[in-house]
């Protein structure tokens, strides 16, 4: 029989290493839905990133010219629906018929541009959703009214690459997580440049929540800065298991995959 005492340390320790092993696994986000199988940013996308068990997926949006909120990447339906119509000059009337997943395989023929709330409405109670900005401030009042009608506050996350569209989204909705997505480049060798700690102190001055960056500029020491300045740290978009394998070693907090399943599985 263990001495009791030494049970108790043997579950504290065991505690322990689980506590820390769940917490060097990153959260898995579906790209624009489960979006390597299904039709981007359709309905069709975000329930099947649910049944794969992602734990969280990320939408794009844009405005129509009535106020409507509809998540699709482009401001234009050409690339998905193979009609050339600007998202901001129509009423949503004009689009919601459009065919949005043909263009990925035909066994989805007739999904549709969704409205965010229809998005928002397939969200399981222990999932989330990334809405990332891809229009104007002029979204912010609307995406604001859609979020209080929602039901799901506590499950929407904001992102965008505009820091004064996304630092006023976080003014209107200070309860909402917001991250600030940043791409990288390439020197004059054809390196990647890696992430500058100025992004961290900018994003603080912001009132910001973390930071979603391109993975190709992630480093170690980026990612600890972040966390020590009360930041978490997310990355995009990671299709690659090595890759993948690398930002996790990093402790990220988030990783963005166009092949969430994948990802959940293996890394």
């Amino acid at each position: 029989m263990i001495p009791g005492n030494i049970f108790k340390q043997c579950i504290l320790i065991v505690g322990l290493f689980l506590f820390f092993s769940q917490g060097c696994k990153p959260m898995i986000i579906a790209h624009r839905g489960a979006s390597a199988i299904a039709p981007e940013n359709t309905k069709a996308a975000f329930l099947l990133a649910w049944q794969m068990k992602t734990p969280v997926a990320e939408c794009d949006i844009h405005l129509t010219a009535d106020n409507q909120i509809v998540v699709m990447h482009d401001s234009n339906t050409k690339r998905t629906c193979g009609v050339d119509v600007n998202i901001s000059d129509v009423n949503y009337s004009e689009i919601s018929s459009l065919d949005a997943g043909s263009f990925k395989d035909a066994k989805y023929s007739g999904e549709r541009i969704p409205l965010l709330a229809d998005v928002i409405g397939t969200i399981p109670p222990d999932k989330k959703l990334l809405v990332e900005i891809k229009c104007g401030r002029e979204v912010l009042p609307f995406l604001q009214d859609a979020i209080n009608k929602s039901g799901k506050r506590n499950q929407i996350v904001i992102i965008g690459f505009n820091i004064d569209i996304i630092a006023e989204a976080k003014i209107l909705m200070p309860d909402i997580p917001v991250y600030w997505l940043v791409m990288t480049e390439k020197d004059k060798t054809d390196k990647w440049i890696l992430h500058s700690s100025e992004l961290i102190t900018t994003a603080k001055k912001r009132h910001l929540d973390g930071i979603d960056v391109h993975w190709a500029g992630l480093s170690k020491e980026f990612v600890q800065k972040a966390h020590k300045a009360g930041m978490k740290v997310y990355t995009w978009t990671v299709d690659d298991l090595p890759v993948a394998r690398q930002v996790k070693k990093m402790r990220v907090d988030g990783i963005t995959s166009n092949k969430p399943d994948l990802l959940r599985k293996n890394i």
